[in-house]
């Protein structure tokens, strides 16, 4: 079986955030290497005619609360305590995910997920305003100017667009998702499956 991981990754969901820290150590247990594919999950609801959660179960008495509950549980699990819900989620991530490509064509595209995420989901910010980015990517160490240039690129933009058709194509309908080989998995709670395939 493929010790490779192609991950779906979009900074928009929390399930990301949470997924992605627990990869690092399932990456050390498998030897694995994970491949991370920058899409826009806006765009993958789009194509999918799917919905996120919070409207998808609107009115849906207890089923949100449920939810909240797994993530709660899946936090203490992993201890993953430096999570914190962004005040002003939604956060439209259509920038900072054109930044991720950015980054992958300028081979840093993982250190650039590591930091992006810190200000999306520990030290949350607004991170849909373009000042705001600025500021983070700065305070981070980034290259905050040319970042901003390149997310008007428009190779960059065609290729988050080009990622997220094949995402749709590949059968992926929301984030994170996750191949090994041709198996896909679909959220942070089936991260177990991904290892146990990894394992075989």
């Amino acid at each position: 079986m493929s010790k490779k991981v192609d991950f779906y990754f979009d900074f928009a969901s929390p399930n990301a955030y949470l997924s992605h820290k627990v990869m690092q150590s399932i990456k050390e247990r498998t030897g694995a290497e994970v491949n991370y594919i920058p899409v826009l999950l806006g765009g993958i609801f789009k194509g999918t005619n799917n919905k996120p959660p919070m409207e998808q179960f609107f009115g849906v008495k207890n089923k949100n609360e449920y939810q909240n509950i797994e993530m709660q549980r899946f936090i203490e699990r992993h201890d993953l305590h430096s999570f914190k819900m962004n005040p002003h989620f939604p956060v439209i991530s259509l920038q900072i995910i054109r930044g991720a490509i950015a980054a992958e064509n300028d081979g840093y595209l993982e250190d650039y997920i590591d930091k992006v995420l810190v200000h999306m989901w520990e030290e949350p910010k607004k991170m849909d305003d373009p000042e705001v980015i600025h500021s983070a990517f700065e305070e981070s160490g980034l290259d905050a100017n040319k970042l901003m240039e390149q997310m008007q690129d428009p190779d960059v933009k065609a290729k988050l667009i080009a990622n997220t058709e094949a995402a749709v194509e590949r059968g992926v309908f929301g984030i994170p998702t996750f191949f090994v080989g041709d198996e896909m998995f679909f959220g942070k709670d089936k991260l177990w499956e991904v290892e146990e395939l990894l394992n075989d």
